[in-house]
């Protein structure tokens, strides 16, 4: 554990008490990588959640969110996903969600 100022990255802070990189000199660990972020969504899982998504198919929260895209609303359905599920970030992922089936949607229309 080094806490030398030439650090490999580049300097995080300048190890002075104030400013915008205030802070005590320190090399920044490398971590491992967790399986969980190597992992990716596999075969047999991706055909069970299509064939779930076929026969349930939308959620009311995206069924309303794909309506209010279709009129270019983009701001009122991250609105709408922020007040239902809690957090800017899960709404950001929500809407999305959601322009990724209408396209979806838009693609087996055109196909057919």
């Amino acid at each position: 554990f080094s806490h030398s100022p030439t650090m490999p990255g580049g300097v995080d802070s300048t190890g002075l008490a104030v400013g915008l990189k205030k802070g005590f000199l320190v090399e920044k660990r490398v971590m491992k990588v967790k399986p969980s972020q190597r992992r990716k969504e596999g075969k047999h899982v991706a055909f069970v959640r299509g064939i779930i998504r076929e026969i349930a198919g939308y959620s009311p929260l995206e069924r309303r969110g794909m309506e209010l895209l279709k009129n270019g609303r983009d701001k009122r359905v991250l609105k709408l996903c922020k007040k239902r599920l809690g957090t800017h970030k899960r709404a950001k992922q929500c809407r999305e969600k959601c322009q990724n089936l209408l396209r979806a949607a838009g693609r087996a229309t055109t196909k057919k």
